[in-house]
């Protein structure tokens, strides 16, 4: 180290900034950036609108759910219609023949329950379109139902249950239904389509 005159210690110099270039600038873009996107806020009627289907969707599968844990007395039963339909007919063709009413009767409504669930979440993403879909879808629940109440419903306090329960899933969903129309909630899938 170098000293001063006076004695002390020189400090070492400090490093030439002109020496280390500036990092490179980035360049110019010229992409716009990207929107703010606006979600307007949900209105009532489609508020409404979900908490009925939704509603209808649990009163469905509590029918189906009950049929399932009760399926044996069911079976019994349907068996014996198959017989009275075709008398004399051969035993495992009987069972067979109610096994296939029952399961496929099972099968028809949670298969509209399913398409209605997602017609429902279509919606919920603001299309429009799929609040068409979920009339027809209404009308073939109602149909369903029609054909597998013969099979489905029993005799009893436990039969009108289900009718209760099915009664309660149609009236639901049509409320739902009627609130997707609506005004308030045309406009909000009409901003979608429209802008953000």
């Amino acid at each position: 180290m170098a000293q001063h005159p006076d004695g002390d210690s020189q400090r070492p110099a400090a490093p030439d900034r002109a020496a280390t270039p500036p990092p490179p600038r980035p360049g110019l873009s010229y992409a716009a950036p990207a929107p703010i996107v606006v979600v307007p806020p949900t209105p009532r009627s489609v508020r409404l609108a979900r908490s009925a289907w939704l509603i209808s969707f649990v009163a469905g599968l509590a029918v189906l759910i009950g049929s399932f844990l009760t399926r044996t007395p069911h079976l019994e039963r349907l068996r014996t219609v198959v017989e009275e339909m075709a008398p004399g007919g051969d035993a495992n063709a009987v069972t067979t023949s109610a096994a296939i009413v029952f399961w496929g009767s099972l099968s028809g409504l949670l298969l509209v329950i399913l398409l209605q669930t997602a017609m429902l979440a279509v919606v919920s993403a603001r299309h429009g379109w799929a609040r068409w879909l979920m009339i027809l879808l209404l009308a073939g629940q109602i149909l369903v139902m029609a054909v597998a109440s013969a099979f489905l419903v029993p005799e009893g306090d436990a039969g009108r249950n289900v009718v209760l329960l099915w009664g309660s899933q149609l009236l639901l969903a049509f409320v739902g239904l009627v609130a997707l129309f609506m005004p308030p909630a045309g406009r909000w899938l009409k901003a979608k389509r429209n802008g953000p």
